[in-house]
């Protein structure tokens, strides 16, 4: 039952991925029987730093979550913590289940070049991002669920997966139905969005993307030391 309680690494408390679901108040933060997080947003904000994947909110409350949040943010951190949180940061961002990013990492370690960087190619190709990072909608669940729901093609062909992995050259569009969606024109109208990245070519008014080259390291809105991320999944 130990590797099932939350542990604290010297720091404020950071919830593993691979322990057993317990509790209510787990439940109540959508972390139980769950392949991605879906409870309170600012909570991890608070825990993480900025995530502007999951949203672009700041938290009134700067203090690391828990009744005593504050009190940890004055204690030393372990090395462990760091590597750890900078894991949990592409996680929550890109709104991954643990099994799903340790896939992504294998796969960049096998690439050639830098692991690190290869990790964060392949979840910025990921289709829900491209869709966010187009402007089209305010965050990466949103655009999870536009693509869930069939309003998004590649390639004239529709595509439901939030997860397929986008190529250069591949046009992402609304399909036909979805063209004048409200949601869509109205964040495209509001530019609220993450940020349009140089690898993409956004047609706004024909709702059409173009991913034109590979994501760079200097692409990732995310700011985040993939280094330790590296170490932490190398142990």
């Amino acid at each position: 039952m130990a590797a099932a309680r939350e542990r604290y690494t010297g720091g404020c408390p950071v919830w593993h991925d691979d322990a057993i679901p317990w509790g209510t108040a787990r439940r109540r933060r959508g972390e139980i029987g769950m392949a991605r997080y879906t409870g309170p947003r600012m909570r991890k904000i608070r825990a993480l730093g900025p995530l502007p994947g999951l949203t672009r909110k700041d938290p009134v409350n700067q203090n690391a979550p828990g009744q005593h949040g504050g009190r940890w943010q004055r204690r030393r951190s372990s090395t462990y913590r760091l590597q750890l949180v900078e894991k949990q940061k592409i996680r929550f961002n890109y709104g991954l289940a643990e099994k799903k990013l340790r896939m992504y990492f294998e796969k960049a370690a096998a690439m050639k070049g830098e692991t690190g960087n290869n990790l964060l190619q392949l979840v910025e190709r990921r289709l829900d991002n491209i869709v966010a990072r187009a402007g089209f909608v305010r965050s990466i669940p949103a655009a999870r669920q536009l693509v869930a729901h069939g309003h998004i093609a590649v390639n004239d062909r529709r595509v439901d997966i939030p997860s397929y992995s986008v190529r250069v050259g591949d046009v992402i569009s609304m399909t036909e139905r979805s063209m004048n969606l409200k949601v869509v024109a109205d964040n495209i109208a509001e530019g609220a969005g993450i940020g349009v990245p140089a690898f993409l070519d956004v047609d706004p008014a024909k709702r059409r993307i173009i991913m034109k080259a590979l994501p760079s390291r200097e692409d990732v809105a995310l700011d985040v030391d993939v280094r330790m991320v590296v170490e932490y999944y190398s142990k």
